[in-house]
């Protein structure tokens, strides 16, 4: 009876065929699937001056999440648009809400917020809050703002004197930042200062950037490891047949 042959080892019809078919699909759904995410949820920016160091260096390319103003918490790092501002994407951080009173500076030269000082770990050490003092009261619906980098930051400050005492609305903001992606020397998530946390509203949690990463990752571990499968069992199987046939010669 005739048939057809069926390989099985190192050749397409074998289980281990199957399981790096099966690994590269899989990899191919998380790495693309992980790409498609990202997109939809992150948008890429760069930072154009060193407002925000050292946090973010001038010229560093960010990941920001889109997200409704109304999900902003102080200490959140945003990008915004607002027309008084020049009506070009800016980025700065959240240190006030609508509510607060935001001022500078205590006698160890702190910011408050509702009289409650706040230490900021991610100002340059020995700097105070602020070169110059200042007290805002901020509307409803709305958000003050500060660069990282307080002695050149043009932010709330400068704008106290406007009808919103420098403050934005919240539908000013367009996305939040969460990571620094480039240059690769100081490329990393940014961390949520737990400085704000005993406020009212806490601070916000982190997105699902991390794990966007890690599935793109484990999909391209994936793809790689099952694409070299083939090679590398028909590798396996010549020299198997390579010592039997020396054994048989013997």
């Amino acid at each position: 009876m005739s048939g057809t042959a069926v390989r099985t080892r190192g050749g397409r019809g074998g289980p281990g065929s199957a399981l790096s078919g099966f690994a590269v699909a899989v990899g191919c759904v998380l790495f693309l699937g992980g790409f498609a995410w990202g997109a939809l949820l992150y948008q890429p920016y760069t930072v154009p001056t060193d407002s925000m160091a050292p946090t973010v260096d001038a010229g560093a390319r960010v990941l920001a999440q889109r997200v409704d103003g109304a999900e902003v918490h102080r200490g959140d790092v945003v990008v915004f648009k607002d027309a008084v501002w020049g009506d070009m994407p800016m980025v700065k951080r959240v240190v006030g809400v609508g509510g607060d009173k935001v001022a500078c500076c205590d006698s160890r030269g702190r910011l408050t917020v509702n009289g409650e000082p706040v230490e900021e770990p991610y100002l340059r050490g020995g700097e105070p809050a602020s070169p110059s003092g200042f007290d805002a009261s901020v509307p409803r619906g709305n958000l003050f703002l500060l660069g990282d980098h307080r002695a050149t930051s043009q932010d709330s400050r400068v704008h106290l004197t406007d009808d919103d005492s420098g403050s934005v609305p919240r539908a000013a903001v367009q996305a939040r930042v969460e990571a620094t992606a480039w240059p690769a020397s100081g490329s990393g998530l940014l961390d949520r200062p737990t400085s704000f946390l005993a406020l009212p509203g806490g601070i916000s949690e982190q997105g699902p950037l991390r794990m966007i990463f890690v599935a793109m990752v484990a999909g391209a571990v994936l793809i790689l490891g099952g694409a070299a499968y083939g090679p590398l069992a028909r590798r396996g199987e010549r020299r198997r047949k390579a010592r039997a046939g020396v054994r048989q010669a013997a």
